[in-house]
């Protein structure tokens, strides 16, 4: 795929959705911290319903940590690997407050160093908590990536090195959510919406559904 369709797919997107942001619910970097935690093999209404029980209740490293694991899992146990993510969260607290003055950091390594943060995560936690261009590549975007030619590649780390090299410099900080939204709601695993696609025509998907 040429530099012209690619930065021609980022405008069709940009004037479609001007202002693109995260479906997960938070005020603060701490809440989509536990919030993108949270959501790994889950989905974000599910997050979402159980995040509007937890945080009037604890929102903080603090108040969380005071809740203990098996307080934490009563508010997280309708989603996936409940159990699991109960005890990186409770670690993470504990790992704020005793290295960070209970705030979120704001580097990769910082990040990738608290439990059940890893490269994804701490992508999203760069872009939409601080403003950084990071590209976080889950299956929607590994997805959306290969099918239309944007950065094809056989891992998730090729493509997101491929998408930071070829998307062109102003779409950087959008284009996560822009490829996660056309990828969850257009391009979608089982049935593409290539009917509907407004950048169907720049697509090189081969088995167009028209």
């Amino acid at each position: 795929m040429n530099a012209a369709k690619r930065r021609e797919i980022f405008l069709r997107l940009q004037t479609a959705n001007p202002h693109p942001t995260t479906e997960l619910e938070y005020h603060t970097p701490f809440e989509l911290l536990i919030a993108v935690m949270l959501s790994a093999q889950a989905t974000d209404i599910s997050v979402n319903a159980a995040t509007r029980q937890l945080y009037p209740v604890a929102n903080t490293p603090q108040a969380i940590l005071d809740l203990g694991e098996a307080g934490l899992r009563e508010y997280i146990q309708r989603i996936g690997l409940y159990q699991t993510k109960a005890k990186h969260v409770i670690q993470t607290c504990r790992l704020l407050l005793e290295r960070h003055g209970g705030e979120v950091p704001q580097t990769r390594e910082e990040l990738e160093a608290l439990p059940g943060v890893g490269r994804k995560t701490a992508n999203v936690i760069l872009n939409t908590a601080f403003g950084q261009p990071t590209i976080a590549v889950d299956t929607h975007i590994f997805r959306v990536s290969n099918r239309i030619g944007l950065a094809p590649g056989k891992t998730v780390l090729e493509v997101e090195n491929k998408l930071i090299k070829v998307v062109p410099e102003e779409f950087k900080h959008d284009a996560h959510h822009w490829l996660i939204l056309h990828g969850r709601y257009v391009c979608q695993a089982r049935k593409p919406k290539c009917g509907v696609c407004i950048i169907e025509d720049l697509c090189e998907y081969k088995d167009k559904v028209l």
